[in-house]
């Protein structure tokens, strides 16, 4: 169903000012989409499936420190295997120019930045 005018350019205005108001939130959602990581994901399977192999012979043997070292290994090999890869853009090294503002955005604590976008928003308006 499409949306009538009046709903087209509410939406408009609210990408707009989500951009205005928000731009290093687009900035840094919109831009950082991660690379897999190949080789963690194949030590992770292998790992995994190794631990699946040990946990069933600790079973079929009767051995307990064989079946519990065997979930630990498989345990390890699948948060191998789902670790996040490296991100695709580059970040600035500290000899950039732009670093001094971002150390000091960092520097404060959470609820002082939202505090600080809150005031930005309100004399905006």
């Amino acid at each position: 169903m499409p949306l009538s005018e009046q709903e087209q350019r509410l939406l408009e205005e609210m990408e707009r000012s989500l951009y205005h108001n928000d731009a290093d939130f687009v900035a840094s959602v919109g831009a950082s989409r991660l690379r897999p990581n190949y080789r963690s994901i194949a030590i992770g399977v292998l790992l995994a499936v190794a631990g699946i192999v040990a946990l069933i012979a600790g079973v079929a043997i009767a051995q307990l420190w064989v079946g519990i070292l065997g979930f630990i290994v498989m345990f390890g090999g699948v948060l191998i295997a789902v670790t996040p890869g490296r991100a695709i853009r580059s970040v600035p090294g500290p000899s950039a120019p732009g670093r001094r503002p971002a150390q000091a955005k960092s520097n404060q604590g959470f609820m002082d930045r939202l505090n600080d976008r809150w005031d930005r928003r309100q004399d905006g308006q």
